[in-house]
């Protein structure tokens, strides 16, 4: 059998770079190299490289997204996409590998830049009935009116920045007083805002992937953090639980794994996705869903594909498969 010459890319140029590395890393680490050569590929704002085990770096030639290894020309058969953020969740590579023909591993340029939206995404979804919280979006330089903002969405709210994941700019208001650092954080990471009720009830994050145009979702994971709500230190820094699965009732994890792979369907996604939910009232209320979750250690996708029964080589393995047979369309 000739093996396959994957690129794992990894990095962007948004402020998740550094857990992207990591998410990439692992995916490196465990595909079987008995049936990949497996090369690593950063992108980031100095430059695109591909990174040997001694660390020297060579550059990718943008026409084929070749490089060297060993003074011979490389041009990978799939692209295994780990970038969190832009480029590679908001559909740019999507679109880049579309040109050249390279296949790869995430969602399509349409699904991926429409998920990465959160504004865009919660607007399409709602019109098919999926529950959300109550928002109100504000533009940089835009003036908003501070009592209208309250009535529509209540306090203690949510400030978010509209494109950007990892908790990165995410402050939780509780009163007037607050909300202008808050608006100013969220604006470090992006021009558009979106703020939100903040919802009370069970945090629940669910995967879900298709195969062979069957969708499978995997146990949902409840998060239980230590601090206001599932910030970067409670991702990352282990200020937070994750159980898997989580501790809800059969009939609530049946509606929440319907939820997530209706959403998954109706926003014609590829690859591996996470949503994220608030169970209120026994109901879920959809957060946000990621076309590139974390596939870190310390990440959620992996605990689920875990509790499912598989490892994550065979994950990842199943997700290149999918991408060599149906190209992205």
């Amino acid at each position: 059998m000739v093996k396959k010459n994957i690129a794992v890319v990894m990095g962007g140029f948004s402020s998740e770079f550094e857990i992207s590395l990591n998410s990439g890393n692992v995916v490196c680490e465990s595909l079987d190299q008995t049936v990949y050569n497996i090369f690593p590929v950063h992108i980031l704002q100095e430059g695109w490289f591909y990174v040997s085990e001694n660390g020297s770096k060579s550059p990718i030639d943008k026409d084929d997204f070749s490089f060297k290894v060993a003074g011979a020309k490389v041009v990978p058969d799939a692209v295994f996409n780990t970038v969190h953020g832009t480029p590679g969740e908001d559909g740019l590579l999507q679109a880049y590998w579309k040109l050249i023909g390279i296949p790869q591993t995430s969602s399509s340029v349409y699904a991926s830049a429409l998920s990465f939206n959160k504004r865009d995404c919660l607007s399409v979804l709602k019109g098919f009935g999926v529950k959300c919280a109550n928002s109100y979006y504000i533009n940089k330089g835009v003036p908003y009116n501070l009592d209208e903002m309250v009535k529509k969405v209540g306090l203690p709210c949510f400030v978010k920045p509209n494109r950007a994941g990892s908790s990165y700019g995410i402050s939780k208001v509780k009163n007037t007083d607050e909300f202008e650092a808050a608006l100013q954080k969220a604006f470090t990471e992006d021009h558009e805002v979106l703020v939100e009720t903040a919802l009370l009830g069970t945090e629940v994050s669910v995967g879900a992937y298709a195969i062979n145009g069957k969708i499978t979702v995997l146990p949902p994971t409840e998060i239980v953090s230590e601090n206001e709500f599932f910030d970067y230190k409670a991702k990352y820094l282990g200020q937070s639980e994750e159980i898997t699965p989580a501790r809800i009732s059969e009939e609530i994890t049946q509606r929440v794994q319907a939820e997530t792979k209706r959403i998954y369907e109706l926003l014609n996604m590829k690859g591996v996705t996470r949503c994220e939910f608030i169970i209120q009232e026994g109901e879920p209320y959809f957060i946000e869903i990621n076309a590139t979750p974390g596939l870190s250690k310390e990440s959620i996708i992996p605990k689920q594909v875990r509790e499912a029964n598989m490892t994550l080589t065979q994950f990842f393995g199943m997700l290149i498969e999918e991408s060599l047979a149906a190209p992205q369309k």
